[in-house]
């Protein structure tokens, strides 16, 4: 782990909670629990630094802005929880798509007789 600078934050990264999954995408034949999955999920290298008021950053992206989490607060441990926000994240349907075919196609291999 990295040596945090005197004003800096442990952070974590976490999955969606209610507030930041409800109403986001999800295709047909995939369970809403895969919506919140973020790929960054469970990360706890990072650090952040509080604004000048001491406030810490609303929002945290990467992916040049295509992956967003959102502040939730801290945990027991004191670090700054991050949930990954698939409504404000815009490879979120992209990614949805994805994980559909990848559903339909165990689906259809089950009906094969597959495993």
């Amino acid at each position: 782990m990295a040596t945090l600078l005197r004003t800096e934050v442990r952070a974590i990264l976490q999955p969606a909670g209610t507030a930041q999954y409800e109403g986001a995408y999800c295709p047909p034949g995939v369970p809403f629990a895969e919506v919140r999955r973020g790929p960054f999920d469970g990360k706890q290298d990072i650090a952040v630094r509080p604004d000048s008021d001491g406030a810490l950053p609303r929002h945290m992206t990467f992916g040049g802005g295509r992956i967003v989490y959102e502040y939730d607060g801290r945990d027991r441990q004191g670090r700054a929880v991050y949930r990954y926000a698939p409504r404000l994240s815009p490879s979120h349907r992209v990614v949805m798509d994805g994980v559909a075919e990848v559903y339909a196609a165990h689906a259809l291999n089950q009906a094969q007789g597959g495993q």
